[in-house]
């Protein structure tokens, strides 16, 4: 199976470190011409470097703010505009926990609830919204969340607005599937199991302890915690014309069935 992104433009959000960043590389390796967002400008630039020596494609980084409807706007536009008007991926793989912790359900403000629901969830909608109107005018894209194994069991993380945020693309998915399909344009999930691949995934793992993480690895068939380029390759499979008739689905990449 060959799979390649010559002359095709792609839009990726949380792009300046883990899955996001593979994810923007592994377009960049196979020809595609990437938007990469964040809001964490100097690792952006990290990945932006990496993306260079990686050569094929090429990567344009904007920092932005997903929860910022405008800011999404615009990312897009000016994207499709140096395509010549073409959107042909947009993959959402800003998230995370937003270096929140457990703490008990009284204990939550209102802000720390919302922040998460934003950044994951509102944010896939307004990358959505932005991108669909521009793929619908060429008969074809792909649209690409990012959520979490979370969405099908209780999360690790203790935390309420993730269990709920991920749960939440599910349905998202799965709506804009429907709307979308007509137009050519198929909007599928990846949900990855756990991984270390940020601050907050790190301190959860060192939470474990010795023990705990010897559970967690029991715990998966494939005895390995996962890769960003694991979901990557899940990733760029979605996009090609290989999955061209699977939409409204999110798959698990987890090591485990």
């Amino acid at each position: 199976m060959h799979i390649d992104f010559q002359n095709q433009t792609v839009v990726v959000t949380g792009a300046a470190r883990g899955i996001g960043r593979a994810i923007a590389a592994g377009f960049v390796a196979r020809g595609a011409l990437v938007y990469a967002c964040d809001i964490l400008e100097p690792e952006l630039r990290e990945s932006q470097a990496l993306a260079e020596e990686l050569g094929n494609g090429r990567m344009v980084v904007r920092v932005v703010n997903v929860r910022d409807r405008d800011a999404m706007q615009a990312l897009v536009r000016e994207a499709a505009d140096t395509a010549a008007g073409a959107i042909d991926v947009a993959i959402h793989a800003a998230g995370g926990v937003l270096g929140q912790v457990r703490q008990p359900l009284t204990s939550v403000t209102a802000d720390q609830w919302h922040s998460i629901l934003d950044v994951n969830v509102t944010g896939a909608f307004y990358l959505s919204q932005a991108a669909a109107p521009l793929m619908a005018e060429r008969g074809r894209g792909r649209i690409i969340v990012i959520s979490s194994r979370a969405a099908f069991k209780t999360s690790l993380t203790g935390i309420h607005s993730y269990a709920a945020a991920k749960t939440a693309q599910l349905g998202l998915v799965r709506q804009l599937a429907l709307e979308l399909g007509p137009a050519g344009i198929t909007v599928n999930g990846i949900a990855p199991g756990f991984m270390r691949t940020n601050p907050d995934a790190e301190r959860q793992w060192e939470a474990e302890g010795a023990d705990g993480q010897d559970e967690m690895l029991k715990r998966l068939a494939i005895r390995r915690l996962g890769r960003p380029e694991d979901i990557a390759h899940a990733a760029m499979f979605l996009a090609s014309d290989y999955a061209e008739w699977m939409t409204g689905q999110t798959i698990q990449v987890c090591g485990a069935p």
